[in-house]
């Protein structure tokens, strides 16, 4: 069964940056299959980072230029390095499989961006 722990997530100032870490753990075919979400009070659970089937990283256009995705292979983990943080960007992130059928989900990491 694979569980996703997720954490780095914290209280920054706009303008901050934050890593978060998704550990992975239980038998999965790649991490390229690890996307990052995040939900936003009032608002449903986005995709924002995933790597495409050509093993390039795709953000949404809010995160495009600001966000950036890592993968350790040796550490079974994927990274979302978040820099030039928003009050917007303030949510739960979670990671999870970025299509097909999902893992069970993990409790999420909370980022807090102040202004």
């Amino acid at each position: 069964q694979v569980q996703l722990v997720e954490s780095g997530g914290g209280l920054v100032q706009a303008g901050g940056s934050l890593r978060l870490t998704c550990e992975v753990s239980g038998s999965i075919s790649s991490l390229d299959e690890i996307g990052w979400y995040r939900q936003i009070p009032g608002r449903s659970r986005e995709l924002v980072a995933r790597i495409s089937i050509l093993g390039d990283p795709i953000y949404v256009d809010d995160a495009r230029g600001r966000f950036a995705l890592f993968k350790d292979d040796t550490k079974n983990s994927v990274d979302l390095q978040m820099n030039n943080l928003r009050p917007e960007d303030t949510g739960v992130y979670y990671c999870n499989r970025n299509s097909g059928r999902l893992y069970s989900w993990g409790r999420g990491t909370q980022v807090t961006v102040s202004t």
